[in-house]
């Protein structure tokens, strides 16, 4: 290649670079600005309805006198039941698929339904849960209908996140903990699980962060939309935050959907509570590695 055509083809390559570099700032300032005008609009409505009262009062045809402490109970309840089967039974799982079982056919297919199982509708999930757990369980529209429709929903998030931590983990990591007498599982409980812990929790972030917006599911096992007692059981009925914000959302009065931008700011601060919790186990857990 002659002088100048090196210099065009870097000179092209350079255009290239920036028509890209471009479009994908371009792309990331619109998703930033939407979600600035979004929230800005919910803090907006909403800010000014969010008080004592509110958080103390359950719902009410009177948009001043509604409050969320059915739904906020209520998704604490949910959130306290899902956590542990997810994260049990997901890393569990994980581990079993990674460390236990041998690459045949069967175990192929379990992969590939478990990436498939990730992508259904969440409303796919409330049918099964609705038809096993409240039907043919006779468990009823409980809180454990809705907490084991919700592991449902989440665990292929879980367990994928999970698996790729795990495989992350060298193997001359696992060949020295073998060389050194430890068995199969002491190889797997101190050494490759204390190095995936900051994966497999980026994984429970996202999962859980699902788990506490979902609508559709609960409202097709039948979480109602209005209760006026907080729950004293996993047997008990219950609602949640999401549905209580739809359904004050729907209502005629305008002033409802002041409630429901002051809802979605509960919901909003209970998820990056959450959030900032498991951020800081992943971070102390990379401190130690």
């Amino acid at each position: 290649m002659q002088p100048s055509s090196e210099l065009k083809h870097i000179l092209k390559r350079k255009r290239k670079n920036q028509l890209f570099h471009g479009l994908f700032f371009l792309s990331t300032s619109i998703g930033v600005l939407a979600l600035v005008l979004l929230l800005g609009q919910v803090l907006f409505k909403g800010i000014g309805w969010i008080n004592w009262d509110f958080l103390t009062n359950f719902s009410s045809r009177i948009p001043e006198n509604a409050g969320i402490k059915a739904a906020f109970f209520g998704t604490i309840w949910l959130m306290a039941i899902t956590t542990p089967l997810t994260f049990i039974i997901g890393v569990a799982t994980a581990i079993y698929l990674e460390e236990y079982a041998k690459d045949t056919w069967f175990s192929r297919v379990i992969q590939t339904n478990i990436a498939n199982l990730a992508g259904v509708p969440s409303i796919v999930y409330g049918l099964l849960g609705l038809t096993v757990f409240v039907r043919v369980l006779g468990l009823e529209r409980s809180i454990l209908s809705g907490a084991l429709t919700m592991t449902l929903l989440i665990l292929p998030i879980i367990i994928v996140a999970s698996q790729e931590a795990i495989r992350a983990i060298p193997m001359n990591q696992r060949h020295a903990s073998f060389a050194l007498g430890a068995t199969r599982w002491q190889t797997i409980v101190r050494v490759v699980l204390p190095s995936a812990i900051p994966g497999i929790l980026t994984g429970a972030i996202l999962s859980l962060s699902r788990a506490i917006g979902e609508t559709a599911p609960l409202i097709v096992i039948g979480a109602v939309s209005y209760i006026a007692f907080l729950p004293h059981s996993i047997f008990d009925g219950f609602t949640a935050m999401p549905i209580q914000i739809y359904s004050w959302s729907s209502l005629p009065q305008a002033e409802f959907q002041n409630v429901a931008a002051a809802g979605i700011i509960v919901l909003l601060v209970m998820l990056l509570s959450m959030n900032s919790l498991a951020i800081y186990l992943r971070n102390k857990y990379q401190k130690k590695i």
